[in-house]
């Protein structure tokens, strides 16, 4: 028997129905194999850019930007031997013959995405193993197949490793994870939430409603992970997950749509609202003049309305002007107006609002020390929201047409690049669907 009652119509990231009345404990990351999968496929991979390293080698640049060593420069056609390396690291990393194990070539082997096998990762406490067994096999394998002795061998180490361990984290690496160290986090169950939206936009291929998709289901797991989605909450971050993530019902597309050509945050509100009167979640309680104050009888769930009505007015408000600039202000509005418009708490219960206000000052106001690509939900100011703002700025940053200096490409680099090929990262609303209709019988 589900624990909840709540069923879900799942549709793709075209509007198209799917199935129909699914336990929404089918997309819990607690029981959806996709879910799961993902959650794997972060600890298991790990991105080498061998171009990047065959430059900076050959120019004496380790341990990132202006470190450059004259005099020790290394000149290794490592490009023309991608097929050697790509051999020695399966042998390396491999743990018995025919495992999971996987070296795949990007770009004609320019980088490469490496798979550790899962026995290395069961076998670990840590979720760095990926990174480190990467980095130590590469360098084994550039120092066997081109015969580098002792004293090339550091700057080998400095180029694959970067900084570390003098730097907290690998500085300058020339292996990239999608996960951050742990030294990195903010704290317990926050390695899902440390990733930036330049990243999630990337691996998405700029998929406004797979972008969101991903990062609600990396910062939701995180809310399992790190004990928020326990008793009380769980069914607050499931339904969450559910209609602001995964387009459940098709409520973020139909708002969207309604309001694509001359929308504003207003007729989104008013959309939300009126959808979440016409399906129940909220009723009129009294009028105080011309003015009607509503209640409802599940706040979890005018939750998770008011939050897909968040995503979908940064959509319209971002996809309209091709910019990236207005997640943060389009969060605080639609915020503050839905409050008045119905007397209820906004999306994740006011936590958007001060969200909002301190990351448009971090990002372009006063401070103004990045775009809105480099933030993530370990990041100070956007923390806060448990699961609920990150979705909105990824989605925002996918829409994005080149308006900032920093685009997410150059942010992202060769990780986003490479992980797109992951079908799983890269279409999450198809795989995840797909996974929750299979189980729907088990639940």
């Amino acid at each position: 028997m589900p624990k909840y009652p709540d069923k879900i119509d799942l549709y793709d990231d075209r509007g198209n129905l799917v199935e129909r009345e699914v336990p929404i404990e089918a997309i819990s990351p607690l029981w959806n194999p996709a879910i799961k999968k993902m959650a794997n496929i972060a600890k298991r991979c790990a991105v080498v850019n061998l171009e990047g390293l065959e430059k900076a080698l050959g120019a004496g640049g380790v341990g990132g930007e202006r470190c450059i060593i004259p005099g020790r420069e290394i000149k290794l056609p490592i490009l023309d031997n991608v097929d050697a390396i790509t051999d020695a690291l399966e042998k390396y990393i491999q743990v018995k013959p025919k495992d999971d194990t996987e070296v795949t070539k990007i770009q004609e082997g320019k980088q490469l995405l490496v798979k550790i096998p899962t026995l290395r990762v069961e076998s670990s406490v840590e979720y760095t193993t990926a990174f480190t067994v990467t980095a130590a096999a590469l360098c084994q394998a550039l120092v066997d197949i081109f015969k580098l002795d002792l004293w090339d061998a550091d700057m080998i180490h400095a180029g694959v490793w970067g900084r570390y361990p003098q730097s907290v984290n690998p500085l300058g690496a020339f292996v990239d994870t999608l996960l951050s160290v742990p030294q990195m986090n903010e704290g317990m169950g926050y390695a899902l939430r440390n990733i930036v939206c330049a990243d999630i936009a990337i691996i998405t291929r700029k998929n406004a409603l797979n972008a969101a998709a991903l990062s609600s289901i990396l910062e939701q797991t995180a809310m399992f992970e790190m004990g928020d989605a326990i008793g009380a909450f769980e069914r607050l971050h499931l339904l969450g997950l559910a209609f602001q993530g995964l387009n459940a019902n098709n409520l973020v597309y139909d708002i969207v749509r309604e309001n694509g050509k001359t929308g504003t945050v207003g007729t989104v509100v008013a959309n939300t609202v009126k959808r979440a009167i016409d399906d129940g979640v909220i009723r009129p309680l009294e009028k105080a003049g011309e003015y009607t104050v509503y209640t409802t009888d599940d706040m979890p769930k005018w939750n998770a309305y008011a939050c897909a009505g968040m995503l979908s007015s940064v959509m319209v408000q971002c996809g309209s002007a091709r910019a990236m600039q207005h997640s943060p202000s389009t969060m605080l509005y639609f915020t503050d107006i839905i409050e008045r418009e119905t007397s209820l708490p906004g999306p994740d219960f006011g936590k958007i609002n001060m969200t909002a206000i301190e990351m448009s000052f971090f990002s372009h106001s006063i401070y103004g020390g990045g775009n809105p690509a480099v933030f993530h939900g370990n990041h100070i100011v956007t923390r806060h929201s448990k699961g609920f703002a990150i979705p909105c700025i990824a989605a925002g940053v996918a829409l994005d047409a080149g308006s900032v200096y920093y685009t997410p490409e150059k942010i992202s680099g060769a990780t986003g690049e490479v992980l797109s090929e992951v079908p799983e990262l890269r279409e999450p609303i198809k795989y995840v669907t797909e996974a929750a209709v299979r189980i729907k019988s088990e639940i």
